[in-house]
């Protein structure tokens, strides 16, 4: 799990501290608009909407705009037609990576994601390639200085139906099936726990170890898909530590 939480973590935080704030923002807009054009606009009912809107709010994202894409996703305002895909390839050193994409010309992005994979030395690959390496979970990072590890396994595990707690750091990381994701989430909060982020995710199963000059490159790499803007988010199975992505 260390390099996907390593990797998430520098990425969030890029994100909220990012001074393109508004390039973030469009991408989760079109989040949000996937989100509502396939399981509707009440947040209530599509739990996907609701993540999507929670992540938005996460980075301080206009009320307004956050409306405006529930209404363009279900069609209340024209507005450009996305697609969301998957793309996956191969980094550096063999490590794999996989790519959500929320696009309006396939054509287009796939050019431009196949150029970066090129620039890093990976490649692109075809579907299936790499998605068997990860499994769907659900994530979430709760700060160690809120909580003990007996009380969070109590809480997290015997209450609310998680599959893990691990002990990462200055935090606790939870692992449990999507299905039960909402009621882990709302559980921890009831409790008063600080969450320091909590997603439906994709989990290496085999975290890859690499050296620091591979793991150089490869964080070169993911932060490059990080920056296009069709990118929603990225995965690798590469272990990362913060002295290989702060190069």
């Amino acid at each position: 799990m260390a390099g996907h939480s390593h990797w998430a973590n520098i990425s969030r935080h890029k994100g909220v501290q990012d001074s393109k704030r508004g390039k973030l923002w469009s991408k989760l807009s079109r989040y949000i608009m996937i989100a509502a054009k396939n399981g509707g606009g009440d947040p209530a009912m599509n739990l996907k909407l609701r993540y999507a809107i929670d992540k938005a709010r996460a980075v301080s994202m206009p009320k307004e705009n956050i409306e405006r894409a529930v209404k363009k996703g279900c069609g209340e305002i024209d507005g450009v037609v996305f697609d969301e895909v998957n793309y996956e390839g191969y980094g550096p050193g063999g490590t794999a990576v996989l790519i959500e994409i929320v696009t309006d010309n396939r054509n287009r992005t796939s050019g431009e994601v196949r150029k970066i994979f090129d620039r890093a030395g990976g490649n692109m690959g075809g579907p299936g390639c790499a998605a068997h390496l990860f499994e769907r979970k659900g994530l979430i990072v709760v700060s160690a200085a809120s909580t003990d590890e007996d009380s969070l396994i109590n809480l997290a595990v015997f209450e609310a139906g998680a599959d893990d707690v691990r002990s990462v750091g200055e935090s606790f990381e939870i692992t449990c099936a999507p299905g039960v994701f909402q009621k882990v989430q709302e559980t921890l909060q009831k409790a008063g726990l600080t969450l320091d982020s909590a997603e439906v995710t994709h989990i290496p199963k085999d975290p890859m170890t690499v050296d620091i000059e591979t793991g150089q490159k490869i964080a070169r790499l993911l932060e490059a898909l990080d920056d296009h803007e069709d990118v929603q988010n990225v995965f690798s199975n590469a272990a990362l530590t913060e002295e290989m992505m702060s190069q």
